[in-house]
């Protein structure tokens, strides 16, 4: 599988990555096994980036992929993330089905930054990550307290992995969110290399061209665009019950997921095809991550990966206005 650079870095990504969300129980139950077979079916299938976190199923999903590449460490990039800590007892408020006994601490302070690591190093069972993102400072989780966190994170955790990075414990830095206006100030904050992107480049969704793109193209700053099917709706089309952004998709994206699906149609191209494809032609993109819980979908995926796509159904989606002008 074509790999990619990310920024100036000596780290390089799958163009195909997996989001190891899922495998710490996102919105379903998922047992061992088959969170095992899920990774070894990844590596099968030339994917060498792996995504995870401590907010996924409390450091489920961290001790799942370490598991999973116990035998197989070696060529795999790993990210992970900092700005959550995990301590005992549940707070009951996950959107995780499956968790470890832990709570959530916000805490994007240098000291937590390095505690955050470490924690994270014993769960996945290895003794470096490549990529480390500071996590979800945005409205979204924080409310009010978003520009403190962004002071404290800037101040703190930024500090702390530059550290890290200069001194080769990692290989690249970056932050990870669904907001490219917030993603677009630690740009302009800060010497990042590469930035998690979820949901907002996709067929559906492209607000990451208006500010981030141009900003990490000026810095050399790479974008891995998450969640390509915007929580389901790209991959299943426009159902009863299709999922856009984790609710139930409006009537509004329905109908346009209708009219992309259209297009693709009339190119012979499955619209999950179209949507994996999309981010990855432009430059700035280094890979899509995407959520699989089975060898499976890891299959498909793989294969919609490599599957030709006409240059004409890109020009005609733009055409249509069913993408933003931009686009690649």
């Amino acid at each position: 599988m074509e790999r990619r650079q990310i920024g100036r870095t000596g780290v390089e990504v799958s163009v195909l990555g997996l989001g190891c969300g899922p495998i710490g129980g996102l919105y379903d139950l998922i047992g061992e096994e088959q969170a095992s077979a899920t990774v070894a079916a990844a590596l099968a299938a030339g994917i060498r980036y792996f995504d995870t976190a401590p907010l996924y199923g409390a450091g489920l999903s961290e001790h799942r992929l370490g598991t999973g590449l116990r035998l197989a460490r070696a060529g795999a990039v790993i990210s992970t993330k900092v700005g959550r800590l995990l301590r005992p007892g549940d707070d009951g408020s996950s959107m995780f089905r499956q968790t470890l006994p832990f709570g959530i601490v916000y805490d994007y302070s240098r000291d937590g930054v390095l505690r955050s690591l470490e924690d994270s190093l014993q769960r996945l069972g290895t003794d470096r990550v490549d990529i480390l993102y500071i996590h979800d400072v945005n409205r979204r989780w924080h409310g009010d307290a978003v520009e403190a966190r962004f002071r404290e994170a800037m101040n703190g955790a930024y500090r702390a992995l530059a550290d890290l990075r200069a001194a080769g414990v990692v290989g690249a830095i970056g932050v990870g969110m669904n907001d490219p206006e917030m993603l677009t100030r630690f740009a302009l904050a800060g010497d990042f290399d590469v930035f998690m992107l979820a949901g907002r480049y996709t067929l559906l969704d492209q607000s990451g061209l208006d500010g981030l793109f141009p900003a990490c193209r000026a810095r050399a700053i790479s974008v891995v665009s998450a969640g390509p099917f915007n929580s389901g709706i790209l991959a299943t089309g426009a159902r009863d019950g299709a999922k856009f952004f984790y609710a139930d998709a409006s009537p509004e994206i329905l109908e346009r997921t209708r009219r992309i699906e259209a297009v693709c149609g009339s190119h012979g191209v499955p619209l999950a095809t179209a949507a994996l494809q999309f981010a990855l032609r432009d430059p700035v993109v280094a890979s899509v991550a995407t959520g699989m819980v089975a060898p499976e979908e890891v299959s498909r995926n793989a294969v919609a990966l490599a599957q030709p796509v006409p240059d004409g159904l890109w020009s005609d989606l733009r055409s249509a206005g069913l993408v933003h002008p931009d686009a690649a």
